[in-house]
């Protein structure tokens, strides 16, 4: 039963139009495999991933084997890639649920074709993308074995190598030299696994801020992840023209004024009264803190809107309230709703902007988000 009145809204139809916007920005013949990793970036991987494959997503992409088996068994059928690999013991949940897993290692091979011979399939074909360490330093194979992993894959009487793949460390910054040596790297890897006779139909390299602005890394498949939930990177337009896509924010934060006190100046708020009224105020306290993933680093800096109007945060977030001065709000009161992230009329707070006060990526602010608060499913 959930009745603390804090809670995300997800707007599905958001995300099926960041979906359209990033497959129209691609060329035909690229494929986007949509990152729905890490609970779908704090958005719901089950629900989310069920929205894009009514949007006609083939590929999806997660963290592990777990987050795989539950979009599964949400009923959706595309194609699944496991984008971190297998981990002892997950084989045959692989196999068992069409999964696609990244493999970089002869152990990754061998422990699939005993999972396979244990599920009495001994012959199938079990498609993999060998994920290659081009220089971010991560995981991957070393472009070294890559001879000896070719020769193993040949070999063996069930993987299918149908992807190889690997991750740019760089590349939202143009001028990465890193960058350009990765690229290289991989296009020489490409080479040498088709000089070998393979012929992987699918290579990928971009990630989001690739796919906005490197087109010549798509190769035929793409890793959008952010692009999908609202947010993109600023790139000069004129060194990469149409790189900004029309995006919609997927997630609003909201939750509302439990208490509200009139104060006079000098009066110290919260903890170690690290706000002090400069002039008689008007305090509102709303149930929202770091333990649901709002940073405290919005102590004294950020702000909220109430009644379409930008209300300061005073004093210390706590773990479970902040006090907010809502003095120069006409007519607030207990139980207005307060956006902590998302837009009014006239107002709006991006999670980049949580981001700025935190000195940390959108990607944290928004994977930050407390399962506690509940995910309600809009449009």
């Amino acid at each position: 039963m959930q009745t603390r009145p804090n809670w995300a809204e997800v707007s599905l139809s958001a995300l099926g139009h960041n979906y359209r916007a990033v497959r129209q920005h691609l060329s035909e013949h690229v494929v986007p495999c949509c990152v729905v990793k890490c609970d779908a970036y704090g958005h719901g991987v089950v629900v989310c991933s069920q929205q894009l494959e009514r949007e006609g997503a083939e590929w999806l992409g997660v963290t592990s084997t777990e987050e795989a088996v539950a979009v599964r068994e949400g009923g959706v059928k595309s194609r699944i890639m496991v984008m971190t690999g297998i981990w002892r013991g997950e084989e045959e949940a692989v196999i068992r649920y069409d999964l696609t897993p990244a493999i970089a290692t002869e152990e990754h091979v061998r422990s699939l074709e005993r999972a396979a011979e244990a599920l009495g399939k001994p012959g199938r074909s079990v498609a993999v993308h060998l994920k290659l360490d081009t220089g971010m330093g991560r995981l991957g194979l070393a472009l070294g074995d890559l001879p000896a992993m070719i020769e193993r894959i040949k070999q063996s009487p069930c993987i299918t190598l149908e992807g190889v793949f690997s991750h740019l460390a760089s590349s939202e910054v143009l001028d990465a030299a890193d960058a350009t040596r990765q690229i290289e790297a991989f296009k020489r890897a490409i080479a040498q696994i088709e000089a070998a006779g393979l012929n992987p139909k699918y290579r990928h390299l971009a990630n989001t801020a690739a796919t906005q602005a490197r087109p010549q890394t798509w190769n035929n498949m793409t890793r959008p992840g952010l692009l999908l939930y609202g947010y993109q990177f600023t790139f000069d337009e004129a060194r990469v023209p149409d790189s900004k896509l029309d995006l919609k924010p997927v997630l609003s934060w909201k939750t509302r004024i439990i208490s509200l006190r009139d104060f006079p100046a000098g009066q110290p708020i919260g903890y170690n009264g690290a706000f002090v009224t400069k002039r008689p105020s008007r305090i509102a306290v709303v149930p929202v803190g770091y333990g649901d993933g709002f940073t405290r680093h919005l102590s004294n800096k950020g702000r909220v809107i109430v009644r379409d109007q930008y209300a300061p945060i005073v004093g210390n977030v706590s773990m479970d309230l902040t006090t907010v001065d809502v003095t120069a709000v006409e007519g607030a009161s207990i139980g207005d709703e307060v956006i902590l992230i998302g837009a009014s009329k006239s107002c709006a707070i991006p999670a980049t902007e949580h981001g700025k006060h935190a000195g940390t990526i959108i990607y944290e602010i928004l994977c930050g988000l407390s399962p506690r608060v509940p995910r309600i499913y809009v449009d």
